[in-house]
């Protein structure tokens, strides 16, 4: 059995992925935004699951959630799963908190990061953009672009590490909306095989999937030039780099 960390897991995937693993008998992290959250993962709580607070927007709650989390020995898999639509909190939860806990949280040998396929219309400019969430300056879908190389580049420098991206569908969730064509439940089903099967194809690393089926990414995904460059500037805004793995 595994030990998982799932980011962002009151509602929607992140709420489904820890119930099912949980009830498939696997040891889970639940992660809610504050303790107003809490009420929302209680149920899984009672099931034996543990609890890590912290807001995905705030660098300092971050680096603060990657040490709690540090604190809980032998973390098998974390699933990033954590996202927000819009707002200025899109370049901050949706590639600066995983990039920090990617390299504050040591241990993992499975990284698994939620994509988009949305992630196809992303800007590979990494010129001008607020880091820090002062002001709206990437789309959604430029920061699934980013947290997908991301992926990609973990995969390439870690090689002890199997890292894959997941393309979950567009699925009726809060963001999805209900109307999502996609099933909620394939939506989080190849998450929970990358973190936990013994299947060797679940076991490689470097993946775009989509219902447990590799998918061709944006070009840039596999860029090491653009891999190199974001990774730099995220270097440059946190002061952390990968080579805490």
């Amino acid at each position: 059995m595994a030990r998982v960390f799932i980011t962002g897991s009151t509602d929607g995937l992140g709420r489904a992925a820890a119930a099912s693993l949980l009830r498939d008998g696997h040891e889970v992290i639940v992660h809610a935004r504050s303790s107003r959250r809490v009420p929302a993962v209680q149920h899984l709580l009672d099931r034996g699951a543990q609890l890590v607070t912290g807001d995905l927007s705030i660098e300092g709650e971050v680096r603060q959630l990657a040490a709690e989390a540090s604190g809980i020995d032998g973390i098998d898999a974390v699933i990033h799963n954590a996202g927000v639509l819009d707002g200025p909190g899109l370049l901050p939860v949706n590639v600066v908190a995983p990039y920090l806990l990617t390299a504050l949280i040591p241990g993992p040998r499975r990284l698994i990061y939620l994509s988009s396929g949305m992630h196809r219309g992303g800007d590979t400019g990494l010129e001008g953009l607020d880091w820090a969430g002062g002001t709206t300056t990437a789309s959604y879908s430029t920061t699934k672009l980013q947290v997908t190389a991301l992926s990609a580049a973990v995969a390439r420098l870690v090689p002890s590490v199997a890292s894959n991206a997941v393309d979950p569908g567009w699925v009726p969730t809060r963001m999805g909306g209900r109307s999502a064509p996609d099933s909620l439940e394939l939506g989080h089903r190849t998450q929970e095989w990358l973190a936990t099967s013994d299947d060797p194809a679940a076991l490689a690393s470097g993946g775009y999937w989509y219902h447990q089926s590799r998918k061709a990414p944006h070009p840039a995904v596999m860029d090491i030039q653009f891999q190199d460059a974001l990774l730099a500037r995220l270097a440059a805004h946190t002061g952390v780099t990968l080579e805490a793995l």
